[in-house]
């Protein structure tokens, strides 16, 4: 792989991360500490529910990332999907921090020489390429739900993570320089 174009997908590969941290906390941050924990239905996932599987699913596929396979034998992915009503704001954050925390040390470490290896999830060959890229699919999938759910508990309330309803046009007349910075809006 050329080396120009694996350091560009690795440094696109961060701000792709880092945004989505930026556009999960953003939500999260609107939102009540009962609503956290609020489903639309018997069968959804909460917001808290949602970090904690994020989270377990960060623990076990970037801790040991190259050397071990991505779905660790300790992993209780069902349980990911447990929680109870004493379930904490900061616990909450806990978990989306030490995931976070464990993602970001394991692809800061990768070398553009590095994208062509091989690792495992689920016993299936990948490359970093390919594992990489279903992290990222996988976050955006989870976060956008993240996202619905915050906005949808703060209806008219909801600020913004990107461009606001109808002000398109007002954010193309601002100069590139003073937009403010924000979550990817790819």
């Amino acid at each position: 792989m050329d080396s120009d174009i694996a350091s560009h997908y690795l440094d696109e590969v961060r701000r792709q991360l880092r945004g989505y941290k930026r556009l999960g906390e953003g939500a999260i941050a609107q939102v009540k500490d009962d609503e956290l924990l609020t489903t639309l239905d018997p069968e959804a996932n909460s917001i808290a529910i949602t970090v904690k599987h994020i989270a377990g699913n960060m623990r076990s596929r970037f801790t040991d990332f190259l050397t071990t396979d991505g779905e660790k034998p300790d992993r209780n992915r069902d349980q990911e999907f447990e929680i109870t009503s004493a379930t904490s704001r900061d616990e909450i954050n806990r978990w989306w921090e030490e995931g976070w925390e464990r993602v970001f040390s394991a692809v800061s470490s990768l070398r553009p020489e590095d994208l062509m290896r091989t690792v495992t999830i689920r016993g299936e060959s990948h490359t970093l390429v390919q594992a990489l890229n279903r992290a990222l699919a996988h976050y955006a999938y989870h976060i956008g739900q993240i996202v619905f759910l915050a906005k949808h508990f703060r209806s008219a309330e909801w600020n913004s993570l990107s461009i606001p309803r109808g002000k398109s046009e007002e954010y193309n007349r601002v100069d590139r320089s003073e937009r403010r910075p924000g979550p990817s809006r790819a």
